[in-house]
């Protein structure tokens, strides 16, 4: 609580639990579709700052093992703090990181054997501030941090000594730790291996980290597996290595602790610390992020009475400012993309950007950031930029500094575009052209294609214009797909068509436009939906459309027909028009075909607008948002996916969806909150009205935007950006006249 001139009124970080998404999933359709970590919202109790390198949280498993979250809700044991580089929200795997805890009474060392047990009724986890109590080990343990550091404090409430423990987390056995004790500092380091491609090889740079104590020490020593080395100052390499220091403690005595790492030096990771916390004020660093996040969160102001929806809404964008993770030092400095030597070094004032999870982001959580963040998002795609330049190809799934081929689509293209459409700045369009391009036309040597660049199963796409069954589609981690890859290949090549257009590229523009029209190739004439084809033209003759297959990722036909966010109309035509279009939009509702717990159904909801019926879009949506998002931490229907399945939460329940990013147009659903305001980087504010909004009164009868009518059933980007007001009168009817005829819906992208 805060109170101001006599008012008290609550901080927008009391809305938020950080817990949500930690437990298995509750929503309705639980395990209708997902199994095992897709259950899971795979998010973290983190304290950070927004898009900070680094995510201090509790730890309740200790492996950076690949679909290991380093804390699950379910655990009752506390293993100790890690400064994480987990990909929060995925089935990813941690990397470079470190964990320190504080026990008391005797020494245990590994993170199974000094595991302590602990309450959540104890707890208390916020952006900002994480605590609990710890009840055998007599300690109230408190974490609060900045981007590359962090402080703790540890309350004993008992006489006696305590421990200080600290290991890198390498599954490798590979690392290594040393203490100083004139310095009083732990250093350490933890390589960093690639996966998905070169998977286990080294990526060229570690997690190096610092931990500075206070206090006097008792004793000391390192230890390996079960063995104990006192009186030893360092360890390298083997299971479960690291440091110890004892010292003594009287009851009710603090303790501060502070932490940084960077992924350059050790030197870099003093500077971190040294220049973010350089004094011993737990408070006053708590202060300093609290005051970052209010400020965060304050960029859009939700008015509502309805304490949950804003819990709801503040927790989802919390899940939303974890990535791209920053990556430089404080001085600009950070290891080279795919290489990690040299290290670069950026110029004042900026960042570099790591860890885009582009399968999931480009839908919203990239579109959310060119709204409310765009210097930001500026930043993050001259990082891309940057990728390319120092690789030599722009990446498809950029994560641990490296090359993946983990997911499908070309979807850089997809952030670049959206950015430069929108008029995004900070980074070289004409070189950022450059290295859609070559993804787009260029096929890799065999070589670079095994490392991860290029786009997989190019030649097929080109020769065929689509991917053909007998294409397996080999180095990449999701092989075959043909289909889905086909799809999403399509809408790259229309956002890049986009692009060439506005560059004067003509001849690619035309090129590209006609290769967004191959999503038509994989439309089966007799289903009308998305089909296995094969090289000589003729399709799959299986009744498949509702099961899951090869040829499509992560789902069924019938969840990636949708996906032709650029030509709308197009596959409504190829469906044989507006009836059956609207007639298999509404069976993805009323027989359970929707799965909102993976992203390729993301945009579908929103897709009645194109037939004039905008209402279907309010009722889809609002279902959505109250079945498969819940205030506890069973309340993600997915994966979070490092903010995408948030950043939708955000975007329902403002009103409106990017459905197709790298157009500047999004699609009106209806506001759920009284008041809505946008305070924009510009300097402008963009507010949206809707009195008398309410699970009843959910349907739109009238819009007027800055005091004219708006017949409209989508918003230009450009008219955010420009501030103004935007009223929405609405009623309980579900039938009325806004935005139904075809002059209201949204424009034909591809003429």
């Amino acid at each position: 609580m805060s109170c101001f001139n006599g008012n008290t009124s609550r901080t927008l970080l009391s809305y938020i639990d950080t817990r949500v998404g930690t437990a298995a999933s509750i929503t309705k359709t639980a395990g209708l579709f997902g199994k095992h970590t897709e259950e899971y919202g795979q998010t973290l109790p983190a304290v950070l700052e927004p898009n900070g390198m680094n995510f201090w949280t509790p730890q309740t498993q200790d492996t950076e093992m690949k679909c290991i979250s380093p804390y699950y809700y379910r655990d009752t044991l506390m293993q100790g703090f890690r400064n994480s580089h987990w990909i929060v929200g995925g089935c990813t795997q941690d990397y470079g990181s470190m964990t320190l805890m504080s026990i008391t009474d005797s020494l245990r060392c590994l993170p199974e054997r000094r595991a302590t047990p602990f309450s959540h009724d104890s707890e208390i986890a916020t952006p900002a501030y994480y605590s609990v109590v710890l009840p055998k080990e007599k300690i109230i343990a408190e974490l609060t941090s900045r981007s590359r550091s962090a402080i703790f404090r540890f309350t004993y409430n008992d006489n006696g000594k305590a421990y200080l423990v600290v290991n890198p987390n390498s599954d490798e056995s590979l690392g290594y730790i040393e203490l100083d004790t004139i310095q009083k500092i732990i250093y350490g380091y933890n390589p960093v291996h690639r996966i998905y491609q070169g998977w286990g090889e080294y990526a060229g740079f570690d997690g190096h980290f610092v931990v500075k104590y206070q206090k006097d020490i008792t004793g000391f020593g390192t230890f390996k597996d079960d063995s104990i080395f006192e009186g030893k100052t360092s360890v390298a390499n083997g299971n479960g290595i690291g440091i110890y220091i004892s010292f003594d403690i009287t009851k009710g005595e603090e303790v501060l602790v502070k932490a940084a790492s960077s992924f350059t030096s050790k030197e870099g990771a003093l500077a971190n610390l040294n220049s973010e916390i350089p004094d011993w004020n737990f408070d006053n660093v708590r202060n300093q992020l609290s005051d970052i996040w209010e400020k965060h969160l304050s960029s859009i102001d939700v008015d509502t009475d309805d304490e949950l929806s804003k819990r709801k809404f503040y927790g989802a964008f919390y899940r939303a400012s974890f990535l791209p993770r920053t990556f430089n030092d404080v001085d600009g400095k950070y290891p080279s993309f795919a290489k990690g030597n040299p290290i670069m070094k950026l110029p004042k004032d900026e960042t570099y950007y790591e860890n885009f999870s582009v399968w999931d982001t480009y839908r919203a959580l990239h579109p959310l950031l060119n709204i409310i963040k765009p210097k930001k998002a500026g930043q993050m795609m001259n990082s891309l930029v940057l990728k390319y330049e120092q690789g030599g190809w722009l990446p498809i799934f950029p994560c641990w500094n490296s090359y993946t081929a983990a997911m499908i689509g070309d979807h850089c293209i997809s952030l670049l575009g959206d950015a430069y459409i929108k008029g995004i700045n900070g980074f070289d369009i004409e070189k950022a052209y450059t290295a859609m391009r070559k993804n787009a036309f260029i096929h890799p040597t065999d070589k670079e294609y095994m490392d991860g660049c290029g786009r997989r199963a190019l030649q097929s796409y080109t020769e065929y214009g689509y991917i053909p069954l007998e294409d397996s589609v080999k180095e990449a981690f999701h092989a075959c797909e043909q289909v889905s890859r086909t799809l999403e290949y399509a809408y790259d090549d229309y956002v890049l068509s986009t692009v060439a257009e506005r560059l004067g590229k003509t001849d690619d523009a035309k090129d590209l436009l006609s290769r967004a029209r191959n999503y038509l190739n994989v439309i089966s004439p007799v289903s009308g939906y998305a089909q296995g084809r094969y090289s000589d033209g003729s399709f799959l003759t299986d009744d498949n459309s509702f099961d899951f297959v090869k040829f499509i990722t992560e789902g069924a036909p019938c969840h990636y027909t949708w996906y032709v966010p650029h030509d709308v109309y197009g596959l409504m035509k190829s469906m044989g028009g507006k009836g059956k279009f609207v007639s298999k939009l509404d069976s993805m509702f009323t027989q359970n075909r929707y799965w909102h717990g993976n992203e390729p159904c993301h945009q579908v909801a929103f897709m009645f607008n194109y037939a004039g019926q905008p209402w279907k879009t309010v009722d889809a949506v609002r279902h959505i948002m109250d079945t498969e998002y819940l205030d506890n931490p069973g309340g993600l229907s997915g994966n979070d996916d490092a903010g995408q399945m948030s950043s939708w939460y955000m975007f329902a329940a403002i009103g409106f969806y990017p459905v197709c990013p790298g157009s500047e147009y999004y699609i009106l659903s209806a506001p759920t909150f009284p008041r809505v305001e946008f305070k924009l980087e510009n300097g402008k504010s963009f507010v949206m009205l809707a009195p008398g909004v309410s699970e009843k009164r959910r349907y739109i009868k009238s819009i007027k935007y800055n005091g004219q009518n708006y017949p409209l059933n989508y918003i230009s980007h450009f008219d955010i950006m420009n501030g103004g007001v935007m009223e929405f009168e609405m009623t309980d009817a579900r039938l009325n006249e806004w935005g139904t005829s075809s002059e209201d819906c949204p424009p034909d992208l591809m003429k």
